[in-house]
């Protein structure tokens, strides 16, 4: 049983007081002798037992079978013992809900490929020099659901690209994209990125956002998989340079000759949403699939009009078999 995990059912109902669910993780971890993936999705702190995961921690860190670790800590901010930086042959790491903050000493995990941080509380030098010292790291992942979680000072997408130059697969939510673009980017990068997969969300009051978006899409000429997520800032107006200052019908600095799957979700009818599909498409030979989802509050009228932009108006296509779907987003029963 190579993958162990203690979530919330061992709690809820009264099923283990506190006291028997940590005698009952030690004694796993004890007897078990090689787990690689280890997952904790525990509110220690409602639980009260932040000196006994410390504890279980300490117990990880002088494992060396440990490949994969995972701990949600339900946004309460478990701040991660001086322990957990010990743990070495980590190649995959998720936190979530974590407070982050390496001893200066830190070097990073030599052999960590995945990297997903949801909601983890860092500083934008820490997070900086954790990922510069991954050497190895392919797939990252940056999620934060308020503000609060970034800070200002956070790296650009230059920075970021000398940081992790092998990463494939990149995830990026609002808040963390918003800092990696706040300096803007140029049209393309002078070295080619090797990302394949790719998620970001955009908003289209932004114009740095905007660009930096782009500019990620041209320098990635291996891209396989596109999703972005459409967000709204209404404090900000729409700027008539949001989206003439990006020359969609003309960009021939674009090239997706590898492009397969394109999803954009939280669609609105608004002339640069619909330029830029049009612009992936006819830029996309082997392309697949284009999905659209709309944005919930997309009227009935106006999804039509999508309709007829989109499927029955002409435009170039550079792949004859792509399917082309607009869907409503699914509501939860």
């Amino acid at each position: 049983m190579p993958k162990l995990v203690f979530d919330h059912h061992l709690v809820e109902g009264g099923h283990l007081v506190k006291s028997r669910l940590v005698n009952a993780i030690f004694h796993v971890l004890l007897i078990h002798r090689g787990p690689t993936t280890l997952k904790f999705e525990l509110d220690v702190t409602k639980l009260g037992m932040i000196t006994e995961f410390d504890q279980i921690i300490f117990s990880l860190s002088r494992s060396s079978n440990m490949k994969c670790l995972i701990i949600d800590t339900s946004d309460t901010f478990y701040k991660l013992p001086t322990s957990f930086f010990l743990i070495q042959g980590l190649e995959s790491l998720e936190l979530t809900g974590c407070d982050f903050e390496p001893r200066v000493t830190f070097n990073g995990f030599s052999k960590l490929r995945k990297m997903h941080f949801e909601n983890v509380l860092v500083s934008a030098e820490e997070l900086q020099h954790f990922i510069s010292s991954c050497p190895l790291l392919e797939e990252l992942v940056l999620i934060a659901r308020e503000e609060g979680y970034v800070d200002e000072k956070f790296m650009n997408f230059v920075t970021f690209h000398r940081c992790a130059p092998l990463v494939h697969t990149l995830a990026i939510s609002e808040y963390y994209m918003k800092y990696l673009a706040a300096d803007g980017m140029p049209n393309k990068l002078s070295t080619s990125l090797h990302l394949k997969y790719v998620y970001l969300d955009v908003c289209l009051r932004e114009q740095d956002v905007i660009s930096s978006a782009l500019c990620i899409i041209r320098s990635s000429p291996n891209l396989e998989k596109l999703y972005l997520q459409m967000y709204d800032n209404e404090k900000m107006p729409i700027k008539e340079s949001s989206i003439k200052f990006v020359d969609l019908k003309d960009d021939l600095s674009l090239t997706l000759d590898h492009l397969k799957h394109f999803e954009i979700l939280r669609f609105s009818n608004n002339v640069f949403e619909i330029e830029f599909v049009k612009l992936i498409i006819a830029k996309s030979p082997v392309l697949k699939i284009a999905r659209i989802e709309l944005k919930d509050n997309v009227s009935v009228d106006e999804e039509l009009k999508i309709f007829r932009e989109m499927v029955y108006l002409p435009f170039p296509r550079a792949s004859p078999s792509a399917k082309l779907l607009i869907q409503r987003p699914q509501t939860s029963s």
